[in-house]
């Protein structure tokens, strides 16, 4: 019986650039599972040679890219979503392997690719500009969309295939091509995902270098995609230190960037809240991905009338929480991505108790040979804190209470990152107010839902820290094109603008 990577056409050593022709002449490294130390299999990353042809080829698809119909360059992101439609379930297993995500939630990463497909073949017909009133008589006046060109794509650990999808499935629509730059990390799961665009762009005719990968490290890849001027466009999901170097790179260069960076993420519980819908988010928020999504719940701030009421509630959970293999769907919550993940949550974990907030439940290490398991902590801590403005990126949630509302928002509002927030109240004045002008200031901001999953038909990013980017849905299409105003006479007269008259006399230009 084959295995989830040989049924993916992975092998025991696997090439990790791909420009329509597969290959990888720099260091070769191992990936392994976090859930059990086992290595999964090798990969070759790319060399300097690599990168030079990589980002030829890329420029050669998005040459004759560009000129092929939207709806004609929509079929082969539609032909891509089924392809991820036919192996879901090996993919899905895949992500866990080289992440420790569940195996629910390895599967939802696959879904979250095939919706924005789907989003993005729709988007492929409606690429619309405007036709403008012109103040000049027998002028029209309008804007149109133009493919932008070759875009890099940096994606992180976390979500090693869906935000390359929420890129990539938009980018290809918009007629432009990607350079795919995955965590080292998690390189497998990016070199199967290739291999469908590869088998997909066979079918349909398209130059598969408009899927172009490249795995490799900071130094060798990313550095010289944020420092490339033929890469208009760099989309990089990351740390906020990540982000503030390829922000300096490429827009020291006047380049364009889309930034997902840091969250930390606040849920506030009001004393008309539906309290076993708060606890339930909190505990997915919080828990789900051992606490490794930058939509992470990370801050829970309750009302003290019903602050012990949630502690207890979420106490419970916490005690009976299944944590193990996360191929086991029994499992609710597997393994960090490594052990120096676990170490910078017991850092943290550490910095909180110095600082005087008190541990309530769990934190510890647990001994699983060759993997990275903790026990998931819940602690006590105070908005003022210095660890809780830092986002831990792992199982930490903080608990603090509130009196007044406006001290809520404040608190919500009080930490650098921006990227997602949530309310639970049946107050609807409450609820007006927290997704107002003066409430939350985060690029997402939800009621009665929690702070983690969002759709894909909304845009997704955040503001402060988490750096200003927005992906997927809405209109974020924008982002991947060149905006062009043009100016059609059609009349036998050169009319100016603002009634400005040039020159005197007989044929002079005139208002």
């Amino acid at each position: 019986m084959k295995t989830p990577l040989e049924k993916l056409g992975l092998g025991d050593d696997n090439a990790g650039v791909f420009d329509g022709e597969w290959r990888g002449g720099g260091a070769t490294f191992d990936k392994i599972s976090p859930i059990d130390g086992r290595r999964l299999a090798s990969v070759r990353t790319a060399s300097a040679d690599d990168y030079k042809k990589a980002l030829s080829r890329a420029q050669e698809a998005f040459e004759k890219w560009r000129v092929t119909p939207g709806p004609v360059r929509g079929e082969t992101v539609r032909r891509l979503g089924n392809g991820l439609r036919e192996l879901k379930h090996e993919l899905g297993q895949l992500v866990t392997l080289e992440t420790g995500k569940i195996i629910a939630e390895g599967e939802g990463e696959v879904q979250e690719m095939i919706d924005i497909c789907d989003f993005a073949v729709g988007q492929s017909r409606m690429l619309y500009g405007l036709t403008i009133q012109s103040e000049r008589p027998n002028h029209r006046l309008m804007e149109q969309w133009h493919p932008l060109g070759v875009i890099a794509v940096i994606s992180a650990f976390n979500f090693p295939v869906a935000v390359w999808s929420w890129n990539a499935a938009l980018a290809a629509v918009c007629g432009d091509a990607t350079i795919w730059k995955p965590s080292e990390k998690t390189p497998l799961t990016a070199i199967a995902v290739t291999k469908i665009a590869e088998r997909v762009c066979g079918e349909t005719g398209a130059d598969p270098a408009i899927f172009t990968l490249m795995v490799g490290d900071r130094k060798n890849v990313g550095e010289k995609l944020a420092d490339d001027p033929r890469i208009p466009l760099v989309s990089a999901t990351g740390s906020t230190n990540m982000g503030f170097n390829v922000a300096r790179a490429v827009n020291g260069r006047l380049g364009r960037t889309i930034l997902e960076l840091g969250g930390n993420n606040a849920l506030i519980v009001t004393p008309s809240a539906d309290l076993d819908m708060a606890v339930q988010s909190i505990f997915f928020g919080a828990v789900g991905t051992a606490g490794q999504r930058c939509t992470s719940t990370r801050r829970v701030i309750m009302h003290e009338l019903i602050a012990a009421r949630v502690r207890d509630k979420l106490l419970a959970g916490y005690k009976s929480l299944p944590i193990g293999n996360p191929l086991d769907r029994k499992t609710v919550m597997g393994p960090l991505i490594d052990r120096q993940a676990v170490d910078m949550v017991q850092e943290s974990i550490q910095k909180l108790k110095d600082e005087g907030g008190e541990v309530l439940y769990g934190g510890e290490r647990l001994t699983v040979p060759g993997g990275a398991y903790m026990k998931p902590c819940l602690a006590a801590a105070k908005p003022d804190f210095e660890i809780v403005k830092h986002e831990t990126f792992g199982p930490l949630l903080y608990l603090m209470t509130y009196r007044d509302f406006d001290e809520a928002i404040a608190i919500q509002n009080g930490v650098p990152q921006g990227l997602t927030s949530s309310i639970f109240t049946n107050d609807v004045r409450e609820a007006e107010k927290f997704v107002s002008a003066v409430g939350s200031d985060c690029g997402i901001a939800n009621v009665n839902t929690g702070t983690s999953g969002a759709e894909i038909g909304g845009a997704f990013g955040g503001e402060k820290q988490t750096g200003g980017g927005r992906e997927s849905g809405s209109d974020c299409w924008k982002y991947y094109m060149r905006r062009q105003t043009n100016t059609i006479n059609f009349s036998t007269e050169l009319p100016l603008a603002q009634g400005i008259q040039f020159g005197a006399g007989e044929g002079s230009a005139t208002a």
